[in-house]
């Protein structure tokens, strides 16, 4: 028997669910959080999309949030952009209306398990994958498997000191608003146009992530890092930044192996909370 998963992304702006069967959405729904974000208006806005494509014989519940997590009780805090939701028993909760088991884990840990099961790293066992967007997260496969930390917390390289600040502020899109009072996809479009000033700005940028990944790789060593979100889709104007910083690891062999690929997969933070499910039972 085909098993039905809901899988639920839940972003800054918008909840996004979807009904998956197989590794493919048959039904989508989507949902932007009220205004003031206030605790239950959120939850009811998770069950709006919920109940959307819901159907008896779904077998599991999963959802990325973005926050640390209490994997085993599915308990989150501190979710980001949602600051009533600072201990929130969310397993317990859908678990009582639906019936059905709920897991719970990090945003980003839901992009790495998606891309490890349906998406483009499915030929890989080790590897980060980092979603790059307004803000940058990272989730590890080890082995196979996502990997069971503490707290969820093992992929958030965005939160390590950097420069004045953090990686975050350098390595995702609010380097082109903090540092350039623009958007990555202005500074993109005019770089594919080929404007000097807008190669210069992807040049730096591309010189930050390769300063982190090198980071990344010291910590994980893994055989591929998966760039997913918004920016990567501009890789190319970036890459030779990257591997001009990469170029100045202490282990040569480690850079010749390794390799940088982009997603290709669509709605993977939907298909990746459903993995969930299917990570919890092989």
């Amino acid at each position: 028997m085909v098993s039905k998963v809901i899988g639920i992304d839940l972003g800054a702006s918008n909840v996004r669910a979807g009904l998956v069967v197989d590794g493919q959405i048959l039904r989508h729904a989507k949902a932007k959080l009220p205004e003031g974000k206030a605790y239950q208006d959120v939850l009811d806005t998770i069950y709006q999309c919920i109940d959307e494509v819901h159907e008896p014989d779904v077998v599991a519940i999963g959802i990325g949030v973005p926050s640390v997590v209490d994997r085993k009780k599915g308990i989150v805090y501190n979710v980001q952009n949602i600051p009533e939701w600072l201990e929130v028993p969310l397993k317990d909760i859908l678990e009582q209306r639906y019936g059905c088991p709920a897991l719970v884990n990090n945003d980003a840990n839901c992009f790495a398990l998606g891309e490890h099961l349906f998406g483009s790293a499915k030929n890989y066992q080790n590897f980060v994958g980092l979603a790059i967007g307004t803000g940058i997260g990272g989730g590890v496969i080890n082995n196979g498997k996502l990997l069971r930390d503490v707290n969820c917390g093992s992929g958030e390289f965005g939160e390590m000191l950097y420069l004045d600040s953090k990686y975050e502020d350098y390595c995702s899109g609010m380097f082109f608003s903090l540092k350039h009072s623009s958007t990555g996809e202005e500074i993109f479009n005019r770089a594919k146009a080929g404007n000097a000033a807008a190669l210069v700005v992807c040049n730096e940028f591309g010189h930050h992530l390769g300063k982190l990944i090198y980071s990344v790789l010291l910590a994980f060593d893994p055989e591929v890092i998966l760039l997913g979100g918004s920016i990567a889709g501009a890789y190319e104007l970036y890459r030779d930044a990257v591997f001009d910083e990469l170029a100045k690891f202490p282990y040569p062999r480690t850079i010749q192996r390794l390799k940088i690929i982009c997603t290709a997969t669509a709605d993977i933070q939907i298909l990746g909370a459903a993995a969930l499910y299917f990570d919890n039972i092989l």
